[in-house]
């Protein structure tokens, strides 16, 4: 009789790890389900605000091109003006990052200001976001300061020419473009 006391115990504890493993292995099936489902709910939902922001961006005027947002003005202002035009709707004035972007401003055939300058130190020209010019579309001859005239910001003068830059005052009155990037 306690041989099979002793094998009803056994199979109970058997039994017993056999319902606990069994249970366990189930409860990590559901968190591996419930986590895909999060993660696909999640980045569905943040592809679709992305869609919408593009969305929202576009119905208020504003162009979408390689992962940007665009505001082409409609009326002149200085370069600083400009700037805090840009930097009140949330973005600043274009940085070109790509000779792609630079044919993408020229499209619109007119002068605007970019996100260019040399106010801080005479010939080192630097983006708005501080990261110093690498690759550059000067028209030739420039940038030049004309005429020994302080012309410390970049715009697009001469668009119908491949290389379109040149260093304007900053005073001047020009069209801008601003520029949003879009979470990628």
């Amino acid at each position: 009789m306690d041989d099979r006391a002793g094998f009803d115990a056994s199979n109970n504890k058997r039994n017993l790890y056999t319902v606990v493993g069994v249970t366990l292995g189930l409860l990590c099936i559901l968190q591996a389900v419930l986590n895909i489902s999060l993660r696909l709910a999640f980045y569905g939902d943040e592809s679709k605000r992305k869609l919408n922001t593009i969305d929202d961006y576009t119905h208020q005027g504003w162009l979408y091109f390689n992962q940007s947002v665009y505001y082409i003005s409609s009326v002149e202002n200085s370069w600083q003006d400009s700037r805090d035009d840009c930097l009140q709707r949330g973005a600043d004035l274009i940085i070109v990052n790509s000779k792609e972007e630079h044919e993408f401003t020229r499209l619109f055939r007119q002068s605007f200001w970019i996100g260019l300058s040399d106010t801080e130190t005479e010939g080192t020209w630097k983006w708005v976001d501080g990261t110093l010019l690498r690759q550059s579309f000067w028209f030739a001859g420039e940038p030049n300061s004309y005429q020994g005239k302080n012309e410390d910001c970049g715009d697009t003068k001469f668009f119908v020419f491949e290389n379109s830059w040149n260093d304007e005052e900053c005073d001047w009155k020009h069209f801008w473009i601003c520029e949003k990037m879009m979470a990628s």
